[in-house]
């Protein structure tokens, strides 16, 4: 155990420690001026998948606002309520902006690789489809980045699947027993029926249960901010006045200063939004579009919800309250909202949160479910794998809840994480002038006038697409 721990001790110093957070940022700016700026050309236009009116639905396939709702269930989680705490206390207000800044940035990351896992998507039998980034790899670079594809994929069900399921379990389970006493075992046994129930129903089942969970999710957690930021309204300009110093090193809050500032903020924004890491283009893939770009706005939109919109209730939750002292040793994490939320409206709130870390988990579990499933489709067609992994997944959510200290579990998380992040960027760099490609097309065709442009193959004969996936592409003259 001690090898195994030195070694994936070695691994996260290796990506997360030094290496992978400037790569994310440096790629994530490079992306965002080479595309001219498209995250934020095509802000507008994000607001439309909420209601559908840019694109027609087909009642048999994911729709883009249901592949919207199940990747910002995955983004949105434990790092939105526990992480910007831990964020702001060892960073000091000034985190908060650099959060909002990667959050920018990532929103283009976020855009390229839907957008490349959308084009790579192959349609699977029963009229589903299927893609991401382990697919974009072999059909974008080719078979001879077989082996890069894999170690993608078997990264992506050891930090999603088991480590971060476990992980949500003992979140729940722990919020369950501090604030109403529940014992663990019986928390464990709800969400892992409840888990057993919404996987095998695949994905069209998690993507109904997230269509209704994510809203009801989102708008209790920001309606309970947006309360506490109304009743604190006179402070509010001051809190960003914080915000923003802090940010710049003009008023120091905790050691370090500036430099904590902006590694706390970009680290816990990365983690949380997940832009450029390789796994919500999973989920992007299943959705039905007429254009790869479509979804990539989507995915963009989904960066935004997490880090700019929850994100920030979070933190102006805790800065508009006197829990948080900074540069001061004492709670921090999940405690820490908890607090700082009973310091604005009373006890009951803390119940409320847990609710919401609830919903939160749970909504991340079904998608860190999909990651694992789609990773182990390519891997292999044996569908009782997939059996295997389900059994797997209700399993290790149960023994996350019930077992407090058993972070030897999940451990391995961020180390396999940070490779899955490097192999996803290298392929994301080499891949990125097939997705300007695609945005010109997109922009192109809004420019004559189409309100809803359409991707066909046909005009993109060097690339490796499936036609099938593309149904709405205009069909050759009959000879």
């Amino acid at each position: 155990m001690g090898f195994l721990d030195t070694t994936f001790n070695a691994i996260n110093d290796l990506t997360w420690g030094w290496a992978l957070v400037p790569f994310l940022v440096v790629l994530g700016i490079f992306f965002t001026v080479a595309s001219g700026f498209v995250q934020f050309r095509f802000f507008t236009r994000m607001f439309k998948v909420l209601t559908g009116t840019d694109e027609d639905n087909d009642p048999t396939k994911i729709s883009a606002r249901e592949a919207l709702f199940v990747s910002v269930g995955g983004r949105v989680g434990g790092g939105n309520i526990a992480g910007v705490a831990v964020a702001i206390t060892a960073g000091g207000p000034g985190a908060v902006f650099w959060m909002w800044a990667i959050a920018l940035v990532g929103m283009c990351s976020a855009l390229v690789e839907a957008t490349l896992a959308q084009l790579y998507k192959r349609t699977e039998p029963n009229g589903d489809y299927r893609g991401g980034p382990a697919r974009a790899i072999i059909h974008g670079l080719g078979a001879n980045y077989r082996w890069l594809a894999v170690i993608y994929a078997v990264c992506l069900i050891a930090s999603f699947s088991i480590g971060f399921n476990a992980f949500q379990g003992n979140t729940v389970a722990g919020a369950a027993l501090d604030s109403m006493n529940i014992p663990r075992i019986a928390t464990g046994a709800v969400l892992a029926a409840a888990t057993g129930v919404i996987v095998w129903g695949g994905i069209h089942r998690i993507a109904k249960a997230a269509d209704v969970i994510i809203p009801v999710m989102a708008l209790m957690y920001i309606g309970m901010a947006l309360v506490i930021i109304v009743l604190n309204i006179g402070a509010v300009p001051g809190v960003i006045v914080d915000i923003v110093a802090n940010a710049f090193g003009f008023r120091e809050a905790v050691a370090g200063g500036m430099g904590a500032a902006i590694a706390n903020g970009l680290r816990r924004g990365l983690f949380s939004n997940e832009a450029g890491l390789g796994s919500a283009p999973n989920v992007a893939a299943t959705a039905y579009v007429k254009h790869p770009v479509s979804q990539g706005i989507t995915q963009s939109f989904s960066v935004f919800i997490d880090t700019i919109i929850i994100c920030s209730c979070t933190a102006f939750v805790i800065l508009l309250g006197d829990v948080y002292q900074p540069g001061a040793e004492g709670i921090d994490g999940v405690a820490l909202t908890q607090q700082s939320m009973v310091d604005h409206v009373g006890a009951w709130s803390q119940y409320y949160l847990t609710v919401a870390i609830l919903l939160f988990s749970f909504s991340s579990i079904m998608y860190n479910y999909y990651l694992g499933e789609n990773a182990l489709s390519f891997m292999t067609g044996n569908p009782m794998a997939i059996q295997v992994l389900r059994v797997a997944i209700v399993c290790i959510v149960f023994l996350g809840a019930v077992a407090p200290g058993a972070t030897f579990v999940f451990n391995f998380s961020d180390p396999m994480m940070g490779i899955l992040a490097v192999v996803n960027l290298l392929a994301l760099a080499m891949l990125f002038p097939v997705a300007v490609r695609l945005i010109n097309d997109f922009r192109a065709q809004l420019k004559a006038g189409v309100k809803m442009p359409v991707f066909d193959p046909a005009r993109f004969p060097d690339l490796d697409t499936d036609p099938t996936a593309w149904p709405d592409a205009p069909k050759a003259p009959a000879e």
